[in-house]
Order: C-alpha cells, then structure tokens, then sequence
C-alpha cells in the first residue's frame, strides 16, 4: 500500500471536489490517500510521511493560489525527490481552444516553483454563480459568454460545472500505476477486482 498525499488550494471549492475524486480512486485501488487543503494544513504536518504527492491549484485571474505556490517552494528538493504529480483546475480547460492557456498557465507555475511534476492534469473547473457577489456574477457570466461556446446545464442554483469526472478518474488511475510501477509496488486487489476472478 502506498500513501499518497493529495494536496490543494481551492477559490469556490471545485478543485477540492477534483481532489476527493482522486483520492477516492486511489483508495480503491487499494492505497492510503490523504486530502488536505493547503491552508488547514495541521501545525506538524510533515510531507516526508508520504510515499508519493498529488498538488492541486485552480485559477482565478490567470494566477494559482499564492498559498499553493508557497508549499511548493518551500517543499520542493522533497517533492522532486518523489514521484508527483499536478492538477490544474481553470475554465480554460474546459474547452480545446483554451487548453494552451492552461498550459501556459502551468509552464509559468513550474518555472517559478523549479518543481517538476511526473504527471500533469487539466480540468475543466466551474462557475459557482451561487456564490458571487452581483459584481463578479456579471463578469464571470461575460467571460464565460467570451470564451465558452456550449454551456453545461446549469443546476437548480444556476452553478455551471464544466468538470470530465472519467478525466479524472483516469488521471488518478494513471498517476497511481505510475507511482506503483516507480516504487515496485504491485496494487492490492480490491473487493470489487476479487469478485471479477
């Protein structure tokens, strides 16, 4: 069993339900995964009790969660010391015309924290128009109109969720493979795997 740290800064909660969603598929692969929002971070949190980590951050104004960036400065000779991996969440992922951007976005973070991931993820993120003032909720609703040609169904608050949940899931299930195959750690059979025997 591998024990993975999944780690993220969120604006309006999207990116934190991104990280449930893979610690969930780690979990049942058969390994430890813990999630934690990098600003309630426990007083003697300690990265070295992982075998493996798992960075989230979303987007807001083009820029990641300066308390994101701040983790990985300063964990960055452990985290490149071990198998990692990055997730981005932006409403530019959300469509094949802003997937550059969100790379951009990415190679900026990478050269300023100098950490490099093993693996890179790219989700598209959500409009959380519930939670906006009236301000923001007339600016994201223009942007949105600019750069999103087919909109989602909003739900029954109008929020718009632009997230590929099997995106994730794959990703998760990629870094795990990934992680085992580096640490030689074959995955344990799940419950549901055993049944398939």
């Amino acid at each position: 069993m591998i024990s993975f740290l999944v780690l993220y800064g969120t604006g309006e909660g999207q990116t934190g339900s991104v990280a449930a969603r893979i610690a969930n598929v780690l979990d049942k692969r058969g390994h430890d995964a813990t999630t934690i929002d990098v600003d309630d971070r426990p007083a003697a949190f300690d990265l070295g009790e992982f075998d493996a980590a798992l960075v989230g951050a979303s987007i807001h104004a083009g820029k990641h969660q300066s308390s994101v960036l701040e983790f990985v400065r300063s964990n960055r000779a452990k985290l490149n010391a071990m198998p990692t991996a990055f997730f981005q969440v932006s409403l530019s992922s959300a469509t094949e015309e802003g997937r550059a951007q969100a790379a951009g976005y990415f190679e900026e973070f990478a050269t300023e924290t100098e950490w490099h991931p093993d693996r890179v993820g790219f989700f598209g993120g959500a409009l959380r128009y519930s939670e906006y003032g009236f301000l923001k909720r007339l600016l994201m609703k223009q942007i949105a109109k600019r750069t999103i040609s087919e909109m989602p169904e909003a739900d029954a608050s109008g929020d718009v969720e632009f997230t590929d949940w099997a995106e994730v899931e794959a990703f998760a299930g990629d870094v795990a493979a990934f992680v085992e195959g580096r640490l030689g750690v074959t995955p344990p059979v799940s419950g549901d795997e055993a049944e398939l025997e």
